[in-house]
């Protein structure tokens, strides 16, 4: 893709403002380092791992019970018997007894709503998944926007370290005129109030670099001390195009497909309960050893091994209406996810509308300001010219001094709105990952 360069010259923002001997940071790295460790995407990954165990559950339901039993049980007893044969009672002191018994039982139930369940399941799963994307885009978005944000903060460092040398060049001229009899003390004070105002403005960026600082590493997940290098460039990709936008926008924004995967699962919620109508059917089986030792009475063993199976069809008549209510319930449902899918087209339109409306202008601003600032920097240079001459107010000088600095804030905040503005195109296309500046990035694992 060709790159339209929008580099502000060194002899403009010099050098970078960290001290040498701290590591570099490009954007790459920076996504790189915010996908292993930001907790977000962490927690959505995480996630799908919930989706899929639940969906392998699901598909449990579809598979036989079995179950094993050993049991072993002793008795000791007295006992009487007395038999219709013998009018005499029978005592038999400390009768022992012993029953040992191993059973193996099989279960099987079909019910038609599990199939449906199963699908459903899948979906959730699927859902997790774009999720996790969403995630993933969201984190790229918000850590290229707070890198960027650090440069531009940076680069208004370099504006107001350079407007404050203009200012100690003005305060030295008048100092000397004022030595020299040629100004009077009020030229002299001035100059220094307007330099010392200029200071106040460079610490106050200091402060304002170092909030920025913060915002980027906690999205990297980084303590907050924590320093970079980082680039002093700001490139601008090639004027994107709307109606691609927008195309690209319903195959691939992962809201966008959530949102249809909810309407989906609603449907499928709804076929899941009407399948509760169906007949279930129960198959089951066993495998029986039991044997019975006694003492006492005719039988004193008792050995019985063998299957036996059979099987029912459970056909629900009536449960009180509660079925027809939550297939009600299921509808309606439906309905609300039908109008959430109508809903969320509508709004990403006008997110994607809103966003490009905000590029174009910008973009035409950016021309604006770059002619703006040529004009403001020769203007600059001339009154200072006039000023050592002596044929120039103070006035005049510092007119010209402030309307540098304006143009030259304006203009690099016009690029980073245009920087910005591309960054949330690309994620409301669903193209943040095809953009060039993050085609060699490797997503997290997402199994």
């Amino acid at each position: 893709m060709k790159k339209l360069y929008f580099v502000l010259i060194a002899s403009l923002f010099g050098n970078c403002l960290f001290a040498q001997g701290q590591e570099a940071l490009d954007l790459e790295k920076a996504i790189q380092l915010g996908l292993e460790n930001n907790l977000d995407v962490k927690i959505s990954v995480e996630n799908i791992n919930l989706r899929e165990g639940d969906q392998r559950i699901g598909w449990g339901a579809l598979m036989p019970v079995v179950n094993a039993v050993y049991a072993r049980s002793f008795s000791k007893e007295d006992v009487t018997q007395k038999f219709i044969n013998d009018p005499e009672p029978r005592q038999i002191d400390n009768a022992k007894s012993r029953t040992e018994n191993f059973t193996v039982a099989g279960i099987y139930g079909f019910r038609p709503e599990v199939l449906v369940m199963v699908k459903r399941l899948g979906q959730l799963t699927e859902i997790s998944q774009l999720e996790a994307k969403v995630a993933v885009e969201n984190t790229v978005a918000g850590i290229s926007t707070a890198y960027y944000r650090l440069v531009l903060e940076l680069q208004r460092y370099e504006v107001l370290k350079r407007t404050l040398e203009l200012s100690q060049s003005r305060l030295d001229i008048a100092q000397a005129q004022y030595d020299l009899g040629g100004a009077g003390k009020r030229d002299f004070l001035t100059a220094e109030v307007d330099y010392n105002s200029d200071l106040i403005a460079l610490e106050n960026q200091l402060q304002t670099i170092k909030t920025a600082q913060i915002n980027l590493n906690e999205l990297l997940a980084l303590d907050p001390t924590t320093e970079f290098l980082v680039n002093d460039t700001i490139l601008v990709g090639e004027e994107l195009k709307l109606l691609e936008l927008e195309e690209n926008a319903f195959m691939e924004n992962k809201q966008w497909l959530v949102t249809q995967r909810q309407e989906n699962i609603a449907f499928l919620q709804l076929k899941e309960l009407q399948a509760q109508r169906l007949p279930v059917l129960n198959l089951n089986g066993n495998y029986v050893n039991n044997t019975s030792n006694s003492d006492a009475g005719f039988l004193i063993q008792n050995q019985r091994a063998g299957f036996n199976y059979g099987g029912n069809i459970t056909f629900n008549l009536f449960s009180g209406f509660t079925l027809n209510r939550r297939i009600q319930n299921a509808k309606v449902q439906q309905r609300i996810q039908g109008h959430a899918v109508e809903q969320f087209e509508i709004q990403l339109k006008s997110d994607l509308h809103r966003a490009y409306n905000a590029y174009q202008n910008s973009r035409k601003l950016l021309e604006i300001e770059k002619k703006n600032y040529a004009v403001a920097k020769e203007s600059s240079e001339i009154a200072l010219e006039r000023f050592r001459l002596g044929i120039s107010s103070y006035l005049e000088f510092r007119d010209a001094q402030v309307n540098l600095l304006n143009a030259e804030n304006r203009l690099i905040t016009s690029i980073f709105n245009i920087k910005n503005q591309e960054i949330e195109l690309m994620r409301l296309s669903g193209k943040i990952f095809f953009d060039s500046s993050f085609e060699d990035l490797q997503l997290p694992a997402m199994e």
